[in-house]
């Protein structure tokens, strides 16, 4: 396709994850089921946290934000996904294109986020629990969520000044389900060698440094659960970051996975299958990791549901 200047392009094609007429149905099956049920599970955590008087603590307060963005994560991509596959059309408007990165990045970026701030939570649970109601205040839980929504408003909205860089393109199609933005970078006509840079440094920095706080934290949290000198206390002590060190392995290990199988693999679709993993399946494990593994975010959901089928 020759490359047309950007002020005659005013919509992009979304390859989608397969070509396959006979596959479309099951694909639509498929992602409307995880989409509902992720919904379904990220709500109730929201609506069991509110409910019950007992989650009135900074842990499940960024829990349920978590929640949230996990909601606000999958609705940026799959709704779209969903109304393509039963539309027959794979069109995105160029508007669309860059809202939809935009959002994306913002509620991916705040899964990082808040994934490090809950790390710090646990840390100090663990390793100051005497000082744990004072430093672990209202005021401050506040001010961690507004810093962790403008950090990730800052992340996307550098990502976005980059995109529209791009003055012309050599295609049109986009080799995923949504509108990623390095693939996006990949269709201009022009060498973005220099942007690419720029946006994989944006990347390294805002994924490897809440990694590192993570680390940080659960460095600090080993090292006080080891002074312990119950082995009692010790599973009692690690028991309560094992829902969020899950989380954590889960979200950066599907990232990372999706990154380097892009990188390795020459085939587009593959890694369009991939970024599944990260877009779609973590946000909806995350609500029963943290259910299955919690007693008291189980007893808040079932005594939410009783009270709502009373009434």
């Amino acid at each position: 396709m020759d490359p047309r200047n950007l002020t005659s392009i005013s919509e992009f094609y979304l390859m989608g994850l397969s070509d396959d007429p006979e596959l479309q149905p099951f694909l639509f099956g498929l992602f409307l089921s995880m989409y509902l049920v992720t919904m379904l599970g990220n709500l109730l955590i929201i609506l069991a946290v509110i409910s019950d008087p007992h989650l009135h603590t900074p842990m499940y307060f960024f829990l349920s934000n978590l929640s949230l963005a996990d909601i606000g994560f999958i609705s940026t991509t799959v709704p779209k996904m969903i109304v393509d596959i039963q539309s027959h059309s794979r069109i995105i408007f160029y508007v669309g294109c860059l809202t939809q990165m935009f959002i994306f990045i913002i509620f991916g970026c705040m899964d990082s986020m808040l994934l490090t701030v809950m790390a710090y939570d646990r840390f100090v649970a663990i390793c100051h629990p005497l000082y744990y109601q004072v430093i672990m205040n209202p005021r401050l839980c506040c001010f961690l969520l507004l810093v962790s929504f403008f950090v990730s408003l800052l992340d996307s909205q550098v990502h976005n000044l980059i995109v529209l860089q791009v003055a012309c393109f050599k295609d049109v199609e986009i080799s995923n389900f949504f509108c990623d933005p390095s693939q996006f970078l990949n269709l201009a006509c022009f060498d973005t060698f220099t942007s690419n840079m720029v946006m994989y440094f944006i990347i390294a920095i805002s994924g490897f440094l809440p990694l590192s706080g993570i680390f940080f934290s659960y460095y600090k949290i080993l090292s006080s659960i080891l002074r312990v000198p119950s082995s009692g206390g010790k599973y009692k002590a690690f028991s309560t970051c094992g829902s969020h060190l899950s989380v954590v392995c889960l979200f950066y290990g599907t990232c990372l996975g999706v990154y380097l199988s892009s990188a390795i693999s020459q085939s587009p679709r593959k890694g369009a299958v991939a970024s599944v993993m990260y877009t779609v399946v973590t946000p909806m494990l995350n609500p029963f990791i943290y259910s299955l593994r919690n007693r008291d975010i189980k007893r808040a959901m079932w005594r939410f549901l009783s009270k709502t089928i009373s009434f």
